[in-house]
């Protein structure tokens, strides 16, 4: 996997730690004796969860926070913007190749997209005095054009159950109101998605683990819609589309600074990270002190 890759996969996987933890670090320091959970007679408080919270996890948080401020201060230092188009694109990228599967809700998406440009402006930071030539770019273009098509995709979550009864029976409960990722941890027979309340992430039409009839049913819901009962391998399937992005190619002048800085990237012997510019921000921080 390219190391550009790895890294949008990293920084994607710790936002809702970094996000999750930051507020329950930040509560109102009057709850610290509220119980959070009883044992028999005992009794866990929040201070102690938070406290095992932050001896486990602090230090990963805090350097990420000043990671972030880190990347913003030296981005606007050496005059470094990320265009819109080229957030969007490694924001359809981490969804629909490398993304995990997952609903993305407003506010993920966001912090989403902030993690994708603060990793794009270190990336621009670290690879600014590359050089590469045109032919080189050109080249890798033309040698690797699959990279930068993006087939119709779908992300779906999906109930599988082993009688056309039973089927029925789940989406008429649907279509009364009940949720379709409680029916799906409770009823579903595929065992990769229904610990995830049916979530199976992005489909599309070179997807090998969905049929054609299947992904017929998908490309005609709307956002929200699920499908009437489908016959599948293992039984039959109701499934809710959340999200579908469209087929696009890029061309070339649209992907050549991001190409520039992969093969940057690739070449380079250390890690992708922001510590090089810790000593030109002049951080301190609360590790030093324990240390």
């Amino acid at each position: 996997m390219k190391k550009q890759h790895l890294w949008l996969i990293i920084a994607a996987l710790i936002i809702t730690n970094s996000v999750t933890l930051t507020f329950l670090l930040s509560g109102d320091s009057q709850k610290g004796s509220e119980v959070v959970a009883t044992i028999g007679n005992q009794e866990i408080t929040r201070q102690e969860w938070l406290s095992e919270i932050e001896l486990k996890y602090g230090k990963e948080v805090l350097d990420e926070l000043v990671n972030e401020k880190v990347i913003s201060q030296a981005g606007e230092k050496y005059d470094i913007a990320i265009s819109q188009e080229d957030i969007d694109r490694e924001m359809k990228m981490m969804k629909t190749v490398y993304g995990p599967a997952g609903s993305y809700s407003l506010y993920d998406e966001e912090k989403l997209a902030e993690q994708i440009e603060n990793s794009l402006v270190l990336e621009e930071l670290l690879t600014k005095d590359a050089d590469i030539s045109d032919e080189e770019l050109e080249r890798y273009y033309e040698e690797n054009s699959a990279m930068f098509t993006f087939p119709d995709s779908y992300h779906i979550s999906k109930i599988v159950v082993k009688t056309k009864g039973e089927a029925e029976q789940t989406l008429q409960e649907l279509e009364q109101g009940s949720s379709f990722s409680v029916l799906a941890m409770e009823r579903s027979i595929d065992d990769f998605t229904a610990g995830q309340g049916g979530d199976a992430g992005f489909v599309s039409a070179d997807t090998e683990h969905v049929s054609e009839t299947m992904l017929g049913e998908i490309s005609a819901l709307k956002p929200g819609e699920w499908s009437d009962v489908i016959e599948v391998e293992d039984g039959y399937a109701i499934v809710l589309l959340h999200e579908y992005i469209e087929e696009e190619a890029y061309k070339y002048e649209d992907v050549k600074a991001q190409i520039r800085r992969q093969l940057a990237i690739e070449q380079m012997d250390t890690p992708v990270s922001a510590r090089p510019f810790w000593d030109e921000a002049e951080v301190e921080w609360f590790y030093d002190k324990t240390q």
